[in-house]
């Protein structure tokens, strides 16, 4: 495996990582990624609107999270080879252009293109965290992570109230058009102010590519912490792409009373800082271990007891997602610490098998829910934390205890 280097540069000047410009990374990791969950709590709104039936509804989520792994896995690790600037603003662009367009669709398989689009084009978020883990030093790499994690996470998490709210009061076409006047504007914020990094260019991109079956083969811990947040966002998604539909056709919630469930959910991103911190101070093994159990335990009140009701899902919503942020930041940590030149490869790969993971749950939604109601679908999205659980207990903590 080739060696790529790397200098980051602003201007002639070495550029340090001060507190502005990690605020300014964890505020264009939130806005980019917030495209890929802008349609999940419309799905309702959507479908009818384009003529796609509700059983298909889960697909544009999908469809989006399908389109974001095929970008992680093609395009991301060209960030160890190009300009890195260059290629965020690039596909920044194409996001542009793909949101506008899905404000002005109604035919459902072009809608359904345009989705897939919106996912490939965002991943612009995971060339910009690889280089704050170039930026930071090694004694705080974990909390500045952490950090920027925190503001890709409410993007996440603020996406769905605010795609229910303007939804709600200006429809559903609102939603894409707003999201794409953002984009410019991340855009130009990009290209004004985020530091040049430049790879030595000691490989062509098939080599690279080539690579990452190498880097997968002979890292345990890239494959382990893949594994489990792949199967812990499958649970994620499952649960964010349903509970719009529960919340609608069970309880008569409004758009904007979604929203408020989804804005109360935000909370769970507080535990991204948390898990950098943890993950710095040396206690990865610990932490992982209480985030997977909490993730096992999250769906708990629908299952045990179904008549609490919407405070039960509120309760479900914010564990699962505390314990998905803290296993998330978690691997980051431990796999950007594996071979710093590798950093954008190594993210790709990590990244690429948790959004199959997410585009696997979101798939599940609809045909779950049909079939089988909210009781299904908690059962099933309980499934995916305690097989990333038995694992972990069986073969990743030992490993992980013997390389601590």
């Amino acid at each position: 495996m080739s060696i790529l280097t790397s200098t980051v540069t602003g201007g002639s000047s070495p550029v340090k990582l001060t507190r502005g410009l990690i605020a300014l990374f964890a505020f264009c990791c939130g806005a980019i990624v917030a495209n890929l969950y802008y349609a999940q709590p419309i799905t309702e709104l959507i479908a009818p609107d384009i003529h796609m039936s509700g059983g298909m509804a889960s697909l544009i989520v999908s469809l989006t999270q399908i389109g974001y792994a095929i970008g992680l896995f093609f395009l991301v690790p060209l960030g160890d080879l190009l300009e890195n600037r260059k290629l965020m603003i690039t596909t920044a662009l194409v996001s542009i252009a793909s949101l506008a367009a899905a404000a002005f669709v109604h035919q459902p398989g072009l809608f359904l293109g345009i989705s897939l689009l919106v996912g490939f084009s965002s991943v612009a978020v995971q060339i910009l965290i690889p280089l704050a883990a170039h930026l930071a030093p090694d004694e705080s790499r974990g909390k500045v992570v952490g950090t920027i994690m925190s503001g890709l996470l409410l993007g996440i998490l603020l996406s769905r109230p605010i795609s229910s709210v303007v939804a709600g009061h200006f429809g559903w076409r609102a939603v894409f058009a707003a999201a794409a006047v953002l984009m410019a504007i991340v855009t130009t914020v990009l290209a004004l102010t985020i530091p040049q990094r430049q790879p030595d260019h000691q490989a062509t991109y098939f080599q690279l590519i080539g690579s990452l079956r190498h880097l997968l083969r002979t890292m345990p811990v890239l494959r382990h912490r893949s594994f489990y947040q792949g199967l812990m966002f499958a649970s994620f998604s499952l649960f964010w792409t349903a509970i719009p539909v529960e919340l609608t056709r069970q309880f008569g919630l409004t758009q904007t009373e979604i929203g408020i469930f989804a804005l109360v959910g935000a909370i769970g991103a507080t535990s991204a800082p948390v898990a950098g911190r943890l993950a710095d101070a040396g206690h990865t093994v610990r932490a992982t271990l209480i985030a997977l159990v909490v993730g096992a335990l999250a769906y708990a009140p629908a299952l045990i007891h179904p008549a609490w009701g919407v405070f039960g899902l509120v309760a479900t919503g914010v564990v699962l997602d505390f314990a998905v942020q803290m296993n998330m930041v978690l691997g980051q940590r431990e796999i950007y610490a594996l071979h710093a030149a590798s950093r954008n490869r190594l993210n790709a790969l990590y990244m690429t098998s948790i959004f199959v993971g997410g585009a696997f749950g979101s798939a599940l939604a609809s045909p779950l829910y049909e079939r089988g109601g909210w009781p299904l679908v908690a059962a099933v999205a309980t499934a995916f934390p305690l097989i990333a659980l038995a694992h972990y207990l069986a073969i990743g903590r030992p490993h992980a205890a013997r390389n601590a």
